[in-house]
């Protein structure tokens, strides 16, 4: 059975918003610590990797020992993605190694993986390979294409 956090109904009666965020996040605890395994949408959000409490939800569930899947609706990988989002302006830091940096000098994680190497991990030594399904920009987080292949990878395992 699919669990989702906004499916908790919370009341933030006389709450204030650090309150609301606190009873928000006890509760998608409560809800990971119910759940045997994680389907992560990694779809970037607001930038060019994913949704930053999503990525905490994959970690906390495979420190757990629970498996992790993951499927995203853009094909590529976070340097290109990262690349694009600081309008090509990343420079060589290393021609030896082929290291990149973004304009604040930072490093531009480039090992082809579909987001930060411990998200693309944490999928990886679950057993599992990332679904990647390209969709129309509109769609981006509402396609669940990549979700219905992960319960296929699931199936395949036994789950």
């Amino acid at each position: 059975e699919g669990a989702f956090p906004f499916d908790a109904v919370l009341d933030f009666t006389w709450l204030t918003p650090r309150q609301k965020a606190m009873r928000i996040y006890h509760s998608d605890v409560a809800l990971m610590d119910s759940c045997d395994i994680c389907v992560a949408h990694m779809t970037p959000y607001r930038g060019p990797s994913m949704d930053v409490g999503t990525a905490y939800e994959m970690g906390y569930m495979r420190a757990q020992g629970k498996p992790v899947l993951g499927y995203t609706n853009v094909v590529g990988d976070v340097f290109a993605r990262t690349a694009q989002f600081v309008g090509g302006r990343e420079r060589l830091r290393l021609r030896e190694t082929g290291v990149h940096e973004d304009p604040d000098a930072m490093m531009i994680e480039g090992m082809g993986m579909v987001d930060n190497l411990m998200l693309d991990g944490a999928v990886i030594t679950s057993g599992f390979e990332i679904e990647i399904h390209e969709v129309p920009h509109d769609r981006r987080y509402v396609d669940l294409t990549g979700f219905e292949r992960c319960l296929v990878q699931l199936k395949a395992k036994g789950f």
